[in-house]
């Protein structure tokens, strides 16, 4: 059966797990997320003063990321369709007046075209339920020649490492999470099923072509736990 990633569904599982989701995503990812958003930052940094997009910003962790990466006040937005989250971003952001948190959805955005030299989603694009829809909006608001960034949640490729992450995702992630958690949607069953039915690798590279990304390229980080892709408009 297909994972439920319905506009709703979804909206209101993070919004059950905002206050906890910046701690569960530290201690469950044992603190690698840092590293993940650090990386990022680093293989595609900001050029020049044009706009930075983060979607499916959650807490805004990568839009922070790239406002501190900044040194000409360059403006950054991150939108969600959650609301919770984007109040727990604005905390965070606070003192920071280059980040504006807008509340969006990636299939519909409220943006010009062309409008920013990057457009980066983080663990999120699984969850918006049209794929494609949402990479077709990403490349239609990234300027010519901008950039477009994925980073994702995959699973490892070698032996046996692949057989025991697998493990620890699908049989001790879970059951960990939720019972910290503690929601009604299930959110950290939802993840490991979600990564399970979303493409990886070559196949997600090709899903951005077809929206209009050239010179495609992913970068497995961390032994394939995650993947990093980036195109060009």
């Amino acid at each position: 059966m297909a994972v439920d990633k319905s506009d709703a569904r979804v909206k209101r599982m993070f919004a059950e797990i905002a206050a906890r989701y910046d701690r569960m995503n530290h201690v469950l990812s044992l603190g690698t997320d840092y590293y993940w958003r650090w990386r990022t930052v680093r293989k595609v940094p900001p050029q020049g003063s044009e706009p930075i997009l983060d979607l499916c910003t959650g807490t805004g962790d990568l839009a922070l990321a790239y406002a501190r990466a900044t040194t000409n006040g360059t403006p950054v937005v991150g939108a969600d369709f959650c609301h919770p989250m984007l109040v727990i971003g604005r905390k965070k952001a606070d003192g920071q007046d280059r980040v504006t948190f807008v509340e969006a959805d990636a299939q519909s955005l409220p943006f010009a075209d062309n409008l920013f030299q990057i457009v980066s989603v983080a663990f999120g694009l699984r969850n918006v339920a049209d794929t494609d829809r949402g990479l077709r909006e990403m490349l239609r608001v990234c300027r010519p020649g901008g950039r477009v960034v994925v980073l994702e949640f995959s699973l490892p490729r070698w032996q046996p490492f692949r057989f025991c992450y697998g493990f620890y995702f699908r049989h001790v992630l879970p059951r960990i999470g939720q019972w910290l958690a503690r929601n009604r949607q299930d959110a950290y069953q939802y993840l490991p099923d979600s990564v399970g039915e979303f493409p990886a690798g070559e196949a997600l590279a090709e899903r951005m072509r077809a929206a209009g990304a050239s010179d495609v390229r992913y970068y497995p980080l961390t032994l394939g736990v995650a993947t990093l892709y980036v195109g060009t408009k």
